[in-house]
C-alpha cells in the first residue's frame, strides 16, 4: 500500500475543501449582486416613467391651454367682422404658421347654413357643433370659458379612411369660438382641427415612455398602436390590470403598475401614469389616464453591462483568490505538518519514550478556520470596494470632462480681452502712437477689454455665490417701464452698429414689478444682449402683457424677447440654463462667453419668485425667451 507524507496529504484535503467553497461563495456574491442592480435599475425606471407621465400631462395641458389662446386671439380679429373672404382666407393660412406642428386644420363655418366659408383643409368639413352652446350676442367680454372642444375620434372612426394606420398623428380635437359681425350678431364659428400628439420612435433605453390616453369610459384615446385608438380596455387580455390603473389614475394617484398585454407581443411592460381634467366640452366632471410606457427591456439594458463588467470583475477575483490560496495552503501545509515531522525525528532519535523530552506541538486548527473567515471577508470587502472604486471613477471622469471644457472656454475667454488690453497698452508704451487721439483710441480699447474682463469674472462670482447660497435680494416695487429704458439706452449703440430693427412700444403706463434692482437689471441686459449678440440681420421684439395666476392672489408681467437670429437646435436647448454648458463649446466657435449667463439669470429669476424659458423652432429660425416676474402689490 503506498504510503503519502503528512504534508501532502495535508494539502491535498486543504485543497479539495478550499476550491469549492471559494466558487460557491463567488456563485452567491454573483447571485446577490445580480438582483441588487436588477432592482436598483428597476426601480429608477419605475421613478422615471411615473415622472415622464406627469411631464406629458403637464405638457398636455399646457398645450391645451396656448391653443386655445391662439384660437381666442383669432376669432377677436377685425378681418372677421368685414366682407372679405380673400382676406379672411389668407388670415386663417397665417393661423396654420403659428403652431404648424399641431394644427392640421383652421375652418370657418356659417352657422346658420352650416357650410363651409373658409378652409385651409379643401372640402374637409369638421363634424356638426352645437349651435345653442354660444350667445347670439356678442357679449362685453369674451372669455376662455367660451371655447368648445369636441373630441375628433368618433369621426375618424366612421370616416373609413386609412389615417388611424398611415398617420403617426393622434389626439385630434375640434376647438370651436363664434364670430360675430359688426351688429355683434353671431354669424359663424372659428374652428381648429388639432393633433396633440405624434407618436416617436424612441431610441434603445429611453425611459420616457410611449404615450397612451385612457379616458374615463375606458376608451384608447392615444394607443402605440393608432389601430387600438377608439377600443376599450375590456377589450385587452390585461384589462383587470388596466382597469386598476384607470380606477387609480382617476383616484388622483401618480403611480406605476406592471402590464403583460397593452401591446401586440407579451412582453412585460412598465407604465407610469397620472391623470388630466378631461378638455372636451360637457365632460368637466371627467378625467383622462396619461400613461407614459416602456418595456421591461429597457428598464434593464444596462443590466448587462453591469453583468459583463460583474462577470469579469469576479473573474480576476477568483484567479487572484486561487492563487492566494494555493500559497496559504502550501504554507500552512509546511507549518502545520514542521511540528509532526520535528515530533517524528525527534522519536525516532528518541526511541525510549521515558528520556523523551515533553514538548507541546500544535497543529492550529483555530487560525485555519479563522484564515477560512477572512477569505470570505475578504471576498465581500473587495466586492464593495471594486463598486466603490468603478462609482468614484465614473464620477471623477465627468468632474474632469467638465473642468476640461470649463478651463479651456474660460481660458480662452480670459485671454482674449487680456490680449486687447496687453497689446493697446504695449503699443502706447512703445511709441507707435501718432498723437494723442490715437492713444485715446488704444486706451478705450483696453478699457473695453478691460470691462469685458471683469463681466466674466463677475459671472463666475456670480454663479458661486449661488451655488453656495450668498446672494442676498433687495426686493422692492420698480417702474418696469423706466427700468427697461434704461437698458435700451445702454444697448441702442450695438443695435444702430449692426443695423437691427428694435420692436417695442415704449408705453409711459406705471407698471410696477416686485424685484431686486440691480438682479433683475443683470438680467434683462444679458438676455436683450444675447439677442442682439445672435442676430446679424433681422430684428428684435420686446413684448410685454400681464397674467393672472389661477388663485387671483399673484400678478405677474410677462416679457419677450423675440429674435431673428441663428436659433438654437431643438435638442441642444435643454442644455442652455446649465453652469458651464454651451451649445457650441469649443473655443473656436463664432460668440465668445463662458455659458454662465443664462444659468446665472435663472437663478436670479426663480430667487426673485419669477422663472425664464427658452424656445427656438430651430437653427437659423431665431429664438424667443420669456421672462415671468411678479407685480408689486
Amino acid at each position: 500500500m503506498s504510503q503519502y507524507s503528512f504534508r501532502n496529504i495535508l494539502s491535498s484535503r486543504l485543497l479539495l475543501l478550499t476550491l469549492p467553497v471559494l466558487i460557491i461563495g463567488v456563485s452567491l456574491t454573483y447571485v446577490v449582486t445580480y438582483r441588487k442592480a436588477r432592482s436598483a435599475l428597476l426601480e429608477t425606471a419605475r421613478q422615471n416613467v411615473t415622472e415622464s407621465a406627469v411631464r406629458k400631462a403637464e405638457n398636455l395641458q399646457q398645450l391645451i391651454k396656448v391653443l386655445e389662446t391662439t384660437l381666442i386671439n383669432a376669432s377677436n380679429s377685425s378681418v372677421f367682422t368685414l366682407n372679405n373672404t380673400r382676406q379672411q382666407q389668407n388670415f386663417i393660412e397665417q393661423q396654420m404658421q403659428l403652431l404648424p406642428q399641431y394644427l392640421d386644420c383652421v375652418q370657418v363655418t356659417d352657422i346658420k347654413k352650416n357650410t363651409i366659408i373658409n378652409s385651409t383643409c379643401s372640402s374637409e368639413k369638421f363634424p356638426p357643433l352645437p349651435t345653442n352652446f354660444w350667445p347670439t350676442k356678442e357679449p362685453a367680454n369674451l372669455a376662455q370659458s367660451q371655447i368648445y372642444i369636441q373630441n375628433n375620434l368618433d369621426n375618424q372612426l366612421s370616416s373609413n379612411n386609412p389615417y388611424l394606420i398611415q398617420s403617426s398623428k393622434q389626439l385630434q380635437l375640434i376647438l370651436a369660438a363664434p364670430l360675430y359681425n359688426n351688429q355683434g350678431n353671431l354669424t359663424a364659428i372659428l374652428s381648429f382641427k388639432v393633433s396633440l400628439l405624434k407618436l416617436e420612435i424612441l431610441p434603445t433605453g429611453s425611459l420616457t415612455g410611449y404615450p397612451v390616453i385612457i379616458n374615463e369610459q375606458g376608451t384608447f384615446l392615444v394607443h402605440p398602436f393608432p389601430e387600438k385608438v377608439g377600443q376599450n380596455i375590456n377589450k385587452e387580455p390585461d384589462k383587470y390590470r388596466l382597469e386598476i390603473l384607470l380606477r387609480n389614475a382617476i383616484a388622483g394617484r401618480q403611480d406605476f403598475l406592471h402590464l403583460f398585454s397593452l401591446q401586440e407581443n407579451t412582453r412585460e411592460l412598465i407604465a407610469g401614469y397620472t391623470s388630466i381634467p378631461s378638455p372636451i366640452s360637457g365632460e368637466e366632471n371627467q378625467k383622462w389616464a396619461v400613461l407614459a410606457v416602456t418595456s421591461l427591456d429597457n428598464a434593464l439594458i444596462q443590466l448587462q453591462d453591469i453583468q459583463t463588467i460583474l462577470i469579469r470583475l469576479l473573474l480576476i477575483l477568483v484567479i487572484g483568490l486561487v492563487m492566494a490560496s494555493l500559497i496559504a495552503i502550501f504554507y500552512l501545509s509546511r507549518e502545520l505538518s514542521a511540528p509532526l515531522e520535528k515530533l517524528t525525528e525527534f522519536t525516532i532519535e528518541n526511541k525510549n519514550i521515558q528520556q523523551a523530552k515533553n514538548k507541546n506541538y500544535s497543529f492550529k486548527i483555530k487560525e485555519i478556520n479563522e484564515l477560512y473567515q477572512s477569505l470570505n471577508q475578504m471576498i465581500i470587502s473587495l466586492k464593495a470596494g471594486a463598486k466603490e472604486i468603478e462609482t468614484a471613477w465614473q464620477e471623477a471622469k465627468v468632474a474632469n470632462q467638465l473642468k476640461n471644457e470649463f478651463l479651456a472656454t474660460t481660458s480662452h475667454e480670459l485671454r482674449t480681452p487680456l490680449n486687447g488690453i496687453i497689446g493697446s497698452i504695449r503699443l502706447i508704451l512703445d511709441g507707435y502712437c501718432d498723437d494723442k487721439k490715437e492713444e485715446f483710441e488704444f486706451l478705450e480699447k483696453a478699457d473695453q477689454s478691460a470691462r469685458h474682463l471683469l463681466a466674466i469674472i463677475n459671472d463666475v462670482l456670480d454663479i458661486s455665490k449661488i451655488e453656495a447660497g450668498h446672494i442676498s435680494l433687495d426686493l422692492k416695487p420698480l417702474n418696469f417701464y423706466q427700468l427697461l429704458n434704461e437698458i435700451i439706452n445702454l444697448q441702442i449703440g450695438l443695435i444702430k452698429t449692426k443695423n437691427l430693427n428694435l420692436n417695442f412700444e415704449n408705453n409711459d403706463s406705471n407698471i410696477q414689478v416686485y424685484a431686486d434692482y440691480y438682479k433683475f437689471k443683470q438680467v434683462l441686459i444679458n438676455i436683450l444682449g444675447n439677442a442682439i449678440k445672435f442676430t446679424d440681420l433681422g430684428s428684435i421684439t420686446l413684448e410685454t402683457y400681464v397674467t393672472q395666476t389661477k388663485d387671483n392672489l399673484t400678478n405677474f408681467l410677462i416679457i419677450k424677447v423675440i429674435d431673428t437670429g441663428i436659433g438654437i437646435p431643438i435638442n441642444q436647448q435643454d442644455k442652455l440654463f446649465k453652469p458651464f454648458v454651451m451649445v457650441d463649446g469649443s473655443t473656436t466657435r463664432q460668440f465668445g462667453g463662458t455659458g454662465l449667463g443664462l444659468a446665472i439669470s435663472k437663478n436670479l429669476m426663480e430667487m426673485m419668485g419669477g422663472s425664464i424659458s427658452l424656445f427656438s423652432l430651430g437653427q437659423n429660425k431665431g429664438t424667443t425667451v420669456t421672462l415671468t416676474i411678479p407685480l408689486a402689490k
